[in-house]
Parts: C-alpha cells; sequence; structure tokens
C-alpha cells in the first residue's frame, strides 16, 4: 500500500510543481505532459504558451479549499520518467492529465506508470473526441472520469467525492465490471457544462511556470482568456464549432476583463497583456465592446496587448475603428491566413480571400499595429502551385509592411490533422486512413539534427504524421518550412 511521503523528502524536481501548499497532502496534481521525451532530445524553446485552462479549474478548486499544484513539465523540459517519479513521489490524491493529440502518447506512457492508489482524471480536446478509445486504452486503466469540455465546477466535485460523477453530466469512465464506458448526468445539472465565466476568479498566477513574464521588450507580459469558444469551422482546427457542440460561446464582461488587467498591474506590475481566445478582435460586437471599455479606462495610456483576430471581421471594420484601437494600445494581431490559395481557403472554409489578406495586413501595419500570420504547409489536395501561392503571399507580405510602422511576421506550420475536426472527419471518410495513421505524431526537427538560434521558438510547434496529404512531398514542404522560418529571423535580428 502507498504511503503519501514526507514533503521534506520529496525530491528537488517536485519543486517545480507550482500553487500548491507543500507542507499538505495534494488533491489534485495538473500535469502538462512534455511535448516529447527530453531525455532523447533536450529542450530549446526559452518560453511556452501558459497552461490557463489548467490555471482556472485549479484556481476554483483552491478557493473551494482544496491544495492543488500544477507540473508544466513542458515549461521545464522534464524527461518523461522524471515527469513519473515526481508524481508517484508527491503521491497527490488525483493527477489531471490534459489530453492533447500531439501529446496523447507521451500522457499515456505517464498514466501507466503511476501508482495505483492515484486516481486519474482526464479533459482536453483529444478527450472529447475519441473517449471511448482513450477509455478502452489499458494505459488509462487508473482514469476514475473523462470530463467533456469545462471543468471547473466538475472538477471540485470529483474532488468532493468521484462518486459522485453519476450525477455529472459530460463525465466519463469505464464501469469495473463490463469494461464498457459509462456516461453520467441526471436533469438539472446542465449548469456544470458552462460555467459563469464573469462569476470565475481571476486565475492565481501561481499556478503558471511563466506568467506573468518579461518579455523581449522588457515589458512585464501576462496572457488572458476574454471569451470561450469560437463561432467559426475552420476545418482542420480543434477549436471548430463542429467539433465542440457543448461549448456555449461566451464572453467576459467588460469591467471582469478590465479588473483582471488592473490586479495584474497592481500585483505583478504587468503592462503587455496577450488576450489568447479566439474572439477578442474576431467578432465586432466583441470589438465595439471592448473598445468602449478600453478607451473609457484610458489603457492606451498605461498598457500594450495583443490579440487574435479574424481578416473577414476586420476587414469590414472602419479606419476609425482600426485608430481607436491601436490608440487603445493594440500592439500586435495573430491572424489565421493558412494560405495564399483561394481554393484552399474555400476548401478549409476560412471565409477570406487573398485581396482581403493583404487590405486587412496593410491597414493594421499602417498604423502601427504589428501582425503574425499564421500559415500551413501540406494541406490535403494542396498542389505544388498553391503551396507557392502560399509561399509568395508571406513574402509579399514581409514587402507591403517593410515601408510602414508595423511589422509582419509569419509563423509556418506543416498540416497535421486533429480528431473531431471537420478535416479528420473528411480524411477518414476517403478509406484511405485509419485512426493510428493520423494519431503517428512524431517530433519533428528542422535543423537536421544541429543547433539552430533560427528555430528556437518552433521547438515546441514542430509535430508531423509523416503523411503527404497533397501534391507536394513531406521533404519538399519541410524546405520550404526550414526557409521561411530562417528567413523570419533573419528578418527579425536585422530588424
Amino acid at each position: 500500500m502507498s504511503v503519501h511521503p514526507d514533503p521534506t523528502a520529496i525530491p528537488a524536481l517536485a519543486r517545480c510543481i507550482t500553487g500548491h501548499d507543500p507542507t499538505r497532502e495534494i488533491d489534485l496534481l495538473f500535469v502538462n505532459a512534455p511535448l516529447r521525451d527530453y531525455a532523447v532530445r533536450p529542450r530549446v524553446n526559452d518560453f511556452t504558451l501558459p497552461v490557463l485552462g489548467m490555471a482556472y479549474i485549479a484556481t476554483y478548486a483552491a478557493k473551494h479549499g482544496y491544495n492543488v499544484g500544477v507540473l508544466d513539465a513542458e515549461a521545464h523540459g522534464i524527461p518523461v520518467a522524471q515527469v513519473v517519479a515526481t508524481i508517484n513521489q508527491t503521491w497527490p490524491r488525483w493527477v489531471g492529465l490534459n489530453l492533447l493529440a500531439p501529446t496523447y502518447e507521451i500522457s499515456a506512457r505517464i498514466a501507466d506508470g503511476l501508482d495505483p492508489g492515484i486516481k486519474i482524471m482526464l479533459g482536453g480536446h483529444q478527450a472529447k473526441a475519441m473517449p471511448t478509445e482513450i477509455l478502452m486504452d489499458t494505459r488509462m486503466r487508473h482514469a476514475a472520469a473523462l470530463v467533456l469540455g469545462e471543468g471547473e465546477t466538475r472538477v471540485v466535485t470529483l474532488l468532493q467525492d468521484h462518486r459522485d460523477r453519476a450525477d455529472l453530466p459530460g463525465v466519463m469512465w469505464l464501469d469495473p465490471i463490463l469494461r464498457t464506458p459509462v456516461t453520467g448526468g441526471r436533469p438539472g445539472m446542465e449548469r456544470h457544462l458552462a460555467p459563469d465565466i464573469n462569476a470565475l476568479p481571476y486565475v492565481d498566477r501561481r499556478f503558471l511556470t511563466q506568467d506573468p513574464r518579461v518579455a523581449e521588450d522588457g515589458r512585464i507580459e501576462a496572457n488572458m482568456v476574454g471569451a470561450r469558444g469560437c463561432p467559426y469551422d475552420c476545418s482542420f482546427c480543434g477549436a471548430a464549432v463542429s467539433a465542440n457542440p457543448d461549448i456555449t460561446i461566451r464572453v467576459r464582461q467588460p469591467d471582469n476583463i478590465l479588473g483582471e488587467m488592473h490586479k495584474l498591474h497592481e500585483d505583478y506590475g504587468v503592462t503587455a497583456f496577450r488576450f489568447v481566445d479566439d474572439l477578442f478582435l474576431g467578432a465586432r460586437r466583441v470589438i465595439d465592446t471592448m473598445t468602449t471599455a478600453f478607451t473609457a479606462d484610458q489603457v492606451g495610456l498605461w498598457a500594450a496587448w495583443d490579440a487574435t483576430g479574424r481578416i473577414n471581421i476586420l476587414d469590414r471594420a472602419s479606419d476609425a475603428t482600426l485608430d481607436l484601437l491601436a490608440a487603445n494600445g493594440l500592439r500586435e494581431v495573430a491572424l489565421g491566413i493558412e494560405s495564399g490559395s483561394s481554393r484552399v481557403l474555400e476548401y478549409i472554409d476560412k471565409r477570406i480571400n487573398p485581396d482581403m489578406i493583404r487590405s486587412v495586413v496593410r491597414r493594421l501595419t499602417e498604423r502601427g499595429i504589428g501582425v503574425k500570420g499564421y500559415f500551413i504547409l501540406g494541406f490535403p489536395g494542396e498542389t505544388a502551385d498553391e503551396l507557392n501561392q502560399t509561399v509568395r503571399l508571406v513574402h509579399e507580405l514581409w514587402d507591403i509592411t517593410d515601408r510602414v510602422p508595423g511589422r509582419f511576421r509569419a509563423s509556418v506550420f506543416e498540416f497535421r490533422p486533429y480528431p473531431g475536426t471537420p478535416e479528420w472527419a473528411r480524411l477518414m471518410a476517403t478509406g484511405r486512413y485509419q485512426p493510428a495513421d493520423l494519431l503517428a505524431y512524431g517530433a519533428v526537427d528542422l535543423t537536421s539534427g544541429g543547433a539552430d538560434e533560427a528555430m528556437r521558438e518552433r521547438d515546441e510547434f514542430n509535430f508531423s504524421v509523416g503523411i503527404q496529404f497533397g501534391g507536394v512531398p513531406v521533404p519538399e514542404i519541410r524546405r520550404h518550412l526550414a526557409e521561411l522560418t530562417h528567413q523570419q529571423h533573419a528578418r527579425r535580428v536585422a530588424a
């Protein structure tokens, strides 16, 4: 029988666990699995995005009296075996794993190695997309609850008594006798699926390893979420509305967002904010509401901020609206451009075209607002000419913004399928693939094994299933990826 260790005997690596009281038993330890096993190749990233979803749940559970910690194994570059050893030696009551397609196999290895006395709860996009397959995976045999969707209130209920899972909608487990998946839920409990995001406590930053942090420009920067859910259905995206029928789209009230910004400013000196949700500059109503609130609060006088945006929405924004965004401190907009081909853009349901892309990037950068454009190479059915159209568009956008105050930077990826998305369904419908083929994610080293400063920020994003889905061979796709990444790095250094 396992015995909870003396906290003073816990090894140094356990000090990477954040947010908990080390003198008490840990009720729940969230683990952000490493993207690859760093015993094989060390991590070279300086920064990884904070685990805001885990931190939201951890904060809510802590407010209800539970001792919760977060082990961000990706941020610390911890090898898989050491992650397992650290969990077993700290011996929490529960471990929570966020399942994502690229890291599912590593998460399963972690779960497989845990002491059987530790209960496991599972969540994340992969859990939502393939819950039955995950519960039937023998490596997940100690999973007591798989939570579909937003977890704050359901996780607290599970911590009180996991037998209450039968009452909770969207919570699944494996029947111990029949060995078949069971789904809980009873009438009147639907409130758990969409917690009031304005009533949730602000994220306790003690649960985050690198947030707030000192950014490259010297500002203290923090990440935030202004909304949950996305109304769009981009075929490749895990946030696509068809892949998340359980998510009710909700936007936080302006005073709630501003309240968190001011608290971060007062507590940590934060003067730069990154809104990482899909809607902050992706819906006209949200833009109008937030610019009114930011203007009244004079945010532009004390803070800079970045946000994700939608090209089709910003294309319809007036010059006065864009001027107001710049005056309110908007520093950079992240745009999912994806392709330079009109046909591919229509195929993936982006609702944009190349002329619209050029116009939005030009109008933003003319006002000193930076643009980060995301591109994907190797879409299913993409021809060599269509891929080259994307490469040419990247160069064209660089050229356009060389003569204006704002800068454009490109971030380019190789296409990879995610279960539950429209693209996954289309690929499976062809009959040419098995799920295992499309889930065989592997890390891609675009440096050919050598140290390469240009790739430092790309370490956590280069994943592939190694399949040629279109007309361009995978090695050719990666050649373009490496060239564009090197060219973007050279532009940044020269600036």
